[in-house]
């Protein structure tokens, strides 16, 4: 049995169902399609779906993928992807193609081990969660209704640039400890976030490993210089930028505040971070 949890028919995506359950039915495949109605229960969904071993869809964006993670039995099935969102970003780093096609790797394809981050809180990561001005963009997409996502993230990381100041913070990771003011602190499975903003490329989704990236907050006038940097891919290259490969980490904040798991945002004091290796299958490339 194929279950596939979505949001609600609309618009582009009411033709995408349309093709995939053409698809299944040509395939002979058994499925079902579970549509959420409110925020939270894509995870209902997929905990109640994974505990007979089926093979769980997430049909959607980062946002309801990481619903499906965090409601999931990681141990007991399969997880596949149908990339229908405004940003895809672990789809792209996972090679996991765009609409209907990503059904075949569903259908004739082999899960492959792939880590995933938990967090002492019960939230998990498939691609990125973080703290700082990424948090910071968010919050301002979500208040700005004028515009499509791409313009919105535009817009609202322009804004940022004049108005943040940075997230005061203590660092743990390999035993050892550091404190700042952060511009940005991303714990990374994936490589990118944002919409194809690649912030650290050599992060790899099945070593086992976690990508800490720490950008020390620069002066004012410097951070345009350092977020053309980041969005060419190039952040690590800056002196105030710093790299820590690692299994597990800690971030605490000075003053309560918002974090982001893989685009969705929630009220944190910390991010205590490991890698879970080996344990989650899923259909990609």
């Amino acid at each position: 049995m194929i279950h596939l949890i979505a949001k609600p028919l609309k618009g582009k995506k009411e033709k995408l169902y349309g093709q995939i359950e053409e698809k299944l039915r040509e395939e002979g495949a058994e499925y079902e399609f579970h549509f959420t109605t409110r925020g939270g229960e894509a995870r209902e969904f997929a905990g109640r779906c994974s505990a007979a071993g089926d093979v769980l869809v997430a049909v959607g964006g980062d946002g309801t993928l990481n619903e499906v993670l965090s409601g999931m039995d990681s141990a007991l099935c399969p997880l596949g992807i149908i990339p229908a969102g405004t940003g895809n970003d672990f789809a792209a780093c996972a090679g996991i193609p765009s609409g209907i096609t990503a059904l075949d790797l569903i259908l004739h394809g082999e899960p492959k081990k792939t880590d995933y981050i938990a967090f002492s809180d019960g939230r998990r990561s498939l691609n990125i969660a973080g703290l700082g001005i990424d948090v910071d963009i968010l919050l301002r997409c979500e208040r700005n209704k004028r515009f499509r996502f791409r313009s919105k993230y535009f817009f609202s990381l322009i804004s940022s640039l004049f108005r943040y100041r940075g997230c005061e913070m203590k660092i743990a990771a390999n035993g050892e400890q550091t404190e700042g003011n952060m511009l940005l602190a991303a714990v990374c499975n994936g490589r990118q976030f944002g919409g194809g903003i690649p912030i650290c490329p050599p992060a790899d989704i099945s070593d086992g490993k976690l990508e800490l990236i720490l950008v020390d907050c620069p002066k004012r006038t410097r951070i345009p210089f350092a977020l053309i940097r980041l969005m060419k891919g190039r952040v690590l290259d800056l002196p105030f930028a710093h790299r820590i490969t690692c299994e597990s980490c800690e971030l605490v904040l000075a003053q309560a505040g918002m974090a982001q798991y893989d685009g969705e945002l929630k009220e944190t004091g910390s991010l205590s971070a490991r890698v879970v290796h080996g344990e989650l299958g899923i259909f990609r490339g």
